[in-house]
């Protein structure tokens, strides 16, 4: 049987940093980065541990603005 592998896009310069995707993720794969901002001037959301997404969709779904995309990679 295929596994199913997660890969997150997030649109840095349309986050607006609310961190709702951070909290919303059951594997800890987006942070927010605390250093950089945007174009907007806002910290952003990034990925940081890619290979533990299983592409849930948790984050994409509780994003107020869409920045989040979240594709399925079949494995096989």
């Amino acid at each position: 049987m295929a596994k199913i592998k997660g890969a997150v896009v997030v649109d840095t310069d349309r986050c607006k940093g609310c961190n709702l995707c951070a909290v919303a993720c059951p594997l800890d794969v987006l942070e927010m980065q605390s250093k950089l901002v945007n174009n907007r001037g806002y910290h952003f959301a990034y990925t940081k541990n890619a290979e533990k997404c299983i592409g849930c969709q948790s984050c994409a779904l509780v994003c107020p603005d869409g920045c989040i995309t979240v594709y399925k990679i079949q494995i096989n």
